[in-house]
């Protein structure tokens, strides 16, 4: 059975999930860690539970859900993984940091394995089966945890929102099919977990989202 653990980080308030089973093997997503005091809590957070981290995923590149992945990979000895059309999303990241305020924003080593819509992702007695949901970010990914019945869904969709379209690679009629044709093909009852803000699910968005009607 898969426990979800969520962090809220950096200005953005974007929240990272750490999951992990009975095994105490465990996979991080999206780590936003960007201060040494947030760096500190991810880690504290995994030390106190005796957790060992087997993979960094990413659902998507942009710079508030990779702001830690350096500490991750160099803390944990461990790679990344992303959707290899959100390559370039991640290269850019360097280039506009500092407009940000993240002048202290250290890229990591770019992925050389990437995963594909149809890939499990396995830790422990556990897996996760990978959903291509682009229009927010090219190479966009959800993970979902059919037997929990929940998805990691970064910024695809909202409680009673959608992600935004105005970044590059963004598209407001792909990211609407996207969500459409698979999210909204589990059952109600899965819960979403966000990218940003409080969890929501399949059947409350079906029945309430107005960007989807």
């Amino acid at each position: 059975m898969i426990s979800v653990q969520k962090i809220t980080f950096n200005p953005f308030q974007e929240n990272t999930y750490i999951l992990f089973d009975e095994t105490k093997e465990c996979v991080i997503i999206d780590p936003g860690c960007y201060e040494e005091h947030e760096q500190d809590e991810l880690k504290n957070f995994i030390d106190a539970n005796g957790l060992t981290p087997v993979k960094l995923i990413s659902t998507h590149s942009h710079i508030d859900h990779v702001l830690g992945n350096k500490f991750v990979m160099e803390t944990y000895g461990i790679k990344l993984q992303i959707h290899k059309l959100d390559l370039q999303t991640l290269i850019s990241v360097p280039t506009y940091a500092g407009n940000y305020g993240f002048t202290n924003y250290q890229a990591c080593e770019s992925p050389t394995s990437f995963f594909e819509e149809g890939d499990t992702i396995t830790f422990g007695n556990s897996e996760l089966d990978i959903l291509f949901v682009p229009g927010h970010a090219p190479g966009h990914v959800v993970f979902v945890a059919r037997e929990e019945k929940f998805v990691i869904n970064g910024d695809c969709l909202f409680y009673g929102s959608v992600g935004r379209v105005d970044l590059p690679g963004g598209d407001e009629a792909i990211l609407v099919h996207s969500i459409k044709t698979k999210l909204f093909t589990l059952s109600d009852e899965f819960v979403v977990y966000c990218g940003h803000g409080p969890e929501t699910t399949i059947g409350f968005e079906k029945a309430n989202n107005r960007f989807l009607r």
